[in-house]
């Protein structure tokens, strides 16, 4: 692993607002750059309520929480949970521009909103404490760092991702269905996005399911693989017209998921998708670790899941979330000491066991803990190992800034209209895209 020494570097600077945001400056004023009372600790005597708000599956159960009502007698602790990130998103952004009532003490936010989010620290109460310095690696500090040094979130996990498959639709195809046979078959070390794709045609040769579940699935997959996909790296937003790397991915994951047959068409977290892990509607997944989760979630009676210690193109992150604390919040001492008690290294590793969340804590990931866990429900994949080994091929954070949000969801929408809609051909629905960029007045 990673030495367990720490320096903190600053994130380069976001210099302009993504068009959906724009309204939170209305909050500047109304919330102002309070951080909740000086005296609200969690370890004084008045009785409070802290409220966690969270999407997806953090991990963070009931008997967790409980155990820092046990640990703080004056404190209740209740999470709120959405199904969705994007239903999440909507509340954070639509209660902030409005003053910030109504928000939970600690916010859950998914890294992808965070450039937007950091325009705007002083909606944020500042969560630098020298006293956890090096708890995290370097990059999941710097995402959440202004240039001047506040902290507005602490990481929660992170996403190293390998390949999920269902080892009995392999067998079922005459394919290599061990790990390390699959992980061969992908092209093991040198796995290329190549490779995959010639995989899927194997397997669809010999299968009535689909490769993987979506287009735009893989192609969040290679994005996050480019260092500057949207913008430059002082935040100037590149001509999607003449960007010929997402155009290549665009083109590529289209041509791979209709013209060839490898996708099943489904949007991740829709309802269609939820019931394909009961009719073998697809056999492969990128898989971070955050999303074994929800695979067995949704797989009640399935037994054929399994991991791979691969993955295209090299090492990826997908997603990671932080916790940050607004500044509104009556509570927002508590809600900090909270919130650093979460993202304690013992907590995340609990959460990892719970819910596949790996840990972005340097502790956690050296600890045996972490590296020698299995999970039953993936055949008792090492998944530990497998994702530790899938963070050490991270280089680093891509830059993401003010207007990655809202660029890539111009470009996510292009292909969905093809690979899910089914209402647009690739080219038409590329004029679209290119439509919706211009819209945006970048």
């Amino acid at each position: 692993m990673q030495s367990s020494t720490r320096t903190t570097r600053w994130p380069r600077q976001a210099v302009s607002a993504a068009a959906g945001l724009a309204a939170i400056t209305l909050a500047l004023t109304a919330c102002g750059s309070g951080s909740g009372s000086d005296d609200d600790t969690a370890s004084g005597d008045e009785k409070i309520t802290l409220t966690v708000a969270t999407f997806n599956d953090f991990g963070y159960t009931d008997e967790l929480l409980a155990r820092y009502s046990e640990e703080h007698p004056n404190v209740e602790v209740k999470q709120t949970k959405a199904a969705k990130s994007e239903d999440a998103r909507t509340n954070l952004t639509t209660k902030l521009a409005a003053g910030g009532e109504g928000l939970a003490d600690i916010e859950a936010i998914e890294v992808d909103w965070l450039p937007e989010l950091m325009q705007y620290p002083d909606l944020f109460t500042d969560l630098a404490d020298p006293e956890l310095e090096g708890r995290w690696v370097d990059w999941k500090v710097e995402q959440a760092t202004t240039p001047d040094g506040k902290v507005i979130g602490y990481g929660t996990d992170i996403g190293p991702s390998a390949i999920c498959y269902r080892q009995d639709l392999f067998e079922a195809a005459g394919l290599p269905s061990d790990p390390a046979g699959v992980a061969e078959l992908l092209g093991g070390e040198d796995a290329t996005w190549d490779d995959y794709f010639a995989a899927g045609a194997t397997f669809t040769a010999a299968s009535d399911a689909a490769w993987y579940d979506s287009a735009m699935s893989i192609s969040q997959g290679m994005v996050n693989q480019i260092d500057n996909a949207y913008e430059e790296s002082d935040g100037t937003p590149k001509d999607l017209a003449s960007n010929t790397e997402i155009k290549k991915i665009y083109d590529t994951v289209l041509e791979q998921s209709t013209t060839n047959g490898l996708s099943a068409g489904l949007e991740q977290w829709s309802g269609d998708w939820d019931a394909a892990f009961q009719n073998d509607g697809f056999a492969t997944m990128i898989c971070p670790a955050w999303m074994t989760g929800p695979i067995e979630e949704r797989s009640g009676g399935v037994t054929g899941w399994n991991v791979a210690d691969v993955f295209p193109g090299g090492g990826l992150n997908w997603g990671g979330s932080f916790l940050t604390v607004p500044a509104s919040g009556p509570n927002a001492e508590a809600a900090k000491e909270l919130a650093a008690w979460l993202t304690d290294p013992a907590q995340q590793t609990e959460a990892f066991e719970n819910a596949g969340t790996f840990p972005s804590q340097v502790e956690a990931q050296e600890s045996e803990a972490v590296q020698t866990f299995t999970n039953e429900f993936f055949n008792g994949a090492p998944v530990g190992e497998i994702f530790v080994n899938r963070a050490l091929a991270i280089e680093g954070a891509p830059f993401k800034g003010a207007n990655y949000f809202a660029i890539h969801t111009a470009v996510q929408d292009g292909i969905k209209r093809v690979d899910v809609e089914k209402t647009d051909d690739a080219a038409s629905s590329w004029e679209k895209t290119l439509q919706s960029f211009q819209d945006l007045g970048l």
